[in-house]
């Protein structure tokens, strides 16, 4: 099997790789997926992501789908670095193959300025035409004409503090914060027309590559706020040179006022994504991000 084949016959990858009729080399992945490197019969590589054969649960339906929309919509807009979709099927995501390379500050203020004009190719709603996963949770991606800050604390929120509540990651002390940031998420502005974001762009789904290109990766992507995908990416201490990244994107798009003191509650959907999935280790992230939202939002209301 060569590239040309398998652009030809997708479905035909599994078959061959069942038996072993093509090189494979275990990489290192994410929380949830096995990942592999495949070398073809004409030297192409290409990057395999599959469910893990270790875990009881079935790959929820959908997944690789979902997320082979979310990649090619990314792409489409001609901006930012997305590898080509190269096989989807129920049980296998199959993307191009990035070389990578050492992060340096000409590619983080091209990536800035190259994520703004991904975030302005823009979207036709809040949500999505595809069922959404962020993990392996689903997530609600019923299309939503806004505005952004209730259908963020309906659908980013509020259904992953009910789960992380539920499985005893969080208790009263995180809880109650962010239920008071479900309540007034109107008082914090910022409401803007959804952007083209990510939606999962913590910095381990940043691929620095050749060239001084950097690549998105596993996307959760949908329309949403552009803030939110700024937002996550000063997560888990944050890229390399993310000061250039940021400079990049306000010379392309400046972000509006306030900006700042929303980071923390466009960071709250992520934390508790990681409170539903992984349990109390994130808890006290939850409870710092849900205090300083607030805080937040009495200088917001200060300054109007």
């Amino acid at each position: 099997m060569d590239l040309a084949y398998l652009r030809a016959h997708p479905e035909h990858l599994p078959t061959f790789l069942t038996h072993q009729r093509i090189r494979e080399t275990p990489v290192k992945g994410g929380d949830i997926c096995a990942a592999s490197r495949l070398t073809l019969d004409d030297g192409h590589s290409v990057f395999a992501k599959s469910w893990p054969e270790t875990t009881s649960r079935p790959v929820p339906e959908g997944f690789f789908a979902t997320e082979a929309a979310g990649l090619r919509w990314l792409r489409d807009a001609g901006t930012v670095a997305v590898p080509e979709v190269l096989v989807a099927v129920p049980e296998l995501l199959v993307l191009d193959w990035v070389e990578t390379d050492e992060p340096t500050p000409e590619a983080a203020e091209r990536f800035g300025r190259e994520l703004a004009g991904m975030h302005r190719a823009g979207a036709p709603a809040f949500g999505a035409q595809w069922p959404g996963f962020i993990g392996a949770l689903p997530q609600d991606n019923t299309p939503d004409p806004g505005p952004w800050s209730g259908w963020f604390a309906r659908t980013r929120l509020a259904p992953y503090l009910a789960m992380s509540v539920s499985n005893g990651a969080l208790t009263a002390a995180e809880t109650a914060p962010v239920e008071e940031l479900v309540e007034r998420i109107g008082e914090f502005g910022g409401d803007e027309p959804p952007a083209r974001i990510h939606g999962d762009l913590w910095p381990g789904n940043l691929l620095w590559g050749a060239g001084d290109r950097v690549w998105l990766v596993d996307p959760a992507a949908h329309g949403g706020h552009r803030e939110t995908d700024l937002a996550q990416l000063a997560l888990f201490g944050g890229p390399p040179h993310l000061d250039r990244i940021l400079a990049g994107y306000d010379e392309e798009w400046p972000l509006a006022d306030g900006w700042r003191e929303r980071v923390p509650l466009h960071q709250l959907h992520l934390l508790l994504v990681h409170t539903a999935l992984f349990g109390a280790a994130y808890r006290e992230a939850v409870g710092a991000a849900a205090r300083a939202a607030l805080r937040g939002a009495g200088r917001a209301t200060v300054d109007r």
